[in-house]
C-alpha cells in the first residue's frame, strides 16, 4: 500500500484489510513523503496490530507510487502479493475467496470484479474469466486493487518506474511470463474515484497510456495507435 497524504482515507483502507475473513496477511504501508500525518497514523495502527508494517520514505532520492510499491514488495515476506491503494478498500471475503481459488487451481496471477464508487453512486465493474497479454494490450481490464500474484511463479515482481500506468505496465510484464491472468467474476473490492487524483484526469491518463505502449511495451506507432484506440473505446463503454 503506497500512501502519500492519505490520512483522510487510510483508516478505511486498513480497516478493510483487518476485516478479512482470512487472517494470515501482512500489510506493508510505504509512505511516500506525506506531510499530513499519514506515517504517524500508520505507525499508530501498527502499534495495535503487528501484521501492519509501516515503511518510512527514503531520506533522499526520487519518490513516487512505483518506488513506494517496490519498497513494499522488497519488504514483503509472503509468497503472494496483493495491491491496495490507501483510498480504496477490500470486501471481507476477498483474500479467502481469491487465495483459496489460486491455491486450488495453481494460478499465477488473478484479479476480480469490483465496485466503482463516485460520491454516492456505485456500479459494478465486471471482468473476463481470462486475459492474455495480447488481449490486455487492447485495453486494461484488470483493476489494480484486485490483483494477487504468486511471486514464486512470476519473480521478479517490480513495478515499472512510470508516473502513471505503472500498474498496467506491470500486468503486461507479468503476463510475458505466464499464459494468462484469471478473473474471479465477483466484486470483491471498492475503487473510490477521488477528485483531483492522477488517474482521474482522462486526457492525462490517455497520454500516459500512449507513452507506456511506446516506451515501455515497445510497440510501434501503428500498433500503439490501434491498441490505444481499443483501450479508449473500452473505457468509454465501461463508463
Amino acid at each position: 500500500m503506497p500512501a502519500r497524504n492519505a490520512a483522510a482515507h487510510l483508516l478505511r483502507a486498513v480497516s478493510s484489510v483487518q476485516a478479512q475473513t482470512r487472517e494470515d496477511w501482512e500489510l506493508i504501508i510505504a509512505d511516500d513523503g506525506s506531510t499530513d500525518g499519514t506515517l504517524d497514523l500508520a505507525r499508530d495502527l501498527a502499534a495495535h496490530d503487528p501484521r501492519i508494517r509501516p515503511l518510512a520514505p527514503p531520506d533522499s532520492g526520487q519518490r513516487g507510487a512505483a518506488k513506494a510499491r517496490n519498497r513494499a514488495i522488497a519488504a514483503a515476506r509472503g509468497r503472494y502479493l496483493g495491491f491496495l491503494d490507501a483510498d480504496d478498500e477490500w470486501l471481507p471475503e476477498k483474500l479467502a475467496r481469491q487465495l483459496g481459488w489460486m491455491e486450488k487451481q495453481g494460478l499465477a496471477i488473478t484479479f476480480t470484479g469490483f465496485w466503482r464508487q463516485r460520491a454516492e453512486q456505485r456500479h459494478e465493474v465486471k471482468v473476463p474469466a481470462r486475459v492474455t497479454r495480447r488481449q490486455l494490450l487492447r485495453g486494461n481490464v484488470i483493476g489494480g486493487l484486485t490483483v494477487i500474484c504468486d511471486r514464486e511463479k512470476l519473480a521478479p515482481v517490480e513495478v515499472p518506474a512510470l508516473r502513471l500506468r505503472q500498474d498496467y505496465a506491470l500486468w503486461l510484464d507479468l503476463l510475458s511470463r505466464t499464459e494468462a491472468a484469471h478473473g474471479l467474476q465477483e466484486p470483491l473490492a471498492i475503487y473510490h474515484v477521488t477528485p483531483g487524483s492522477l488517474s482521474s484526469n482522462r486526457w492525462r491518463a490517455t497520454q500516459a497510456t500512449w507513452r507506456m505502449y511506446r516506451d515501455h511495451a515497445g510497440l510501434g506507432r501503428v500498433a500503439a495507435t490501434w491498441c490505444l484506440a481499443s483501450h479508449v473505446i473500452r473505457r468509454l463503454l465501461r463508463g
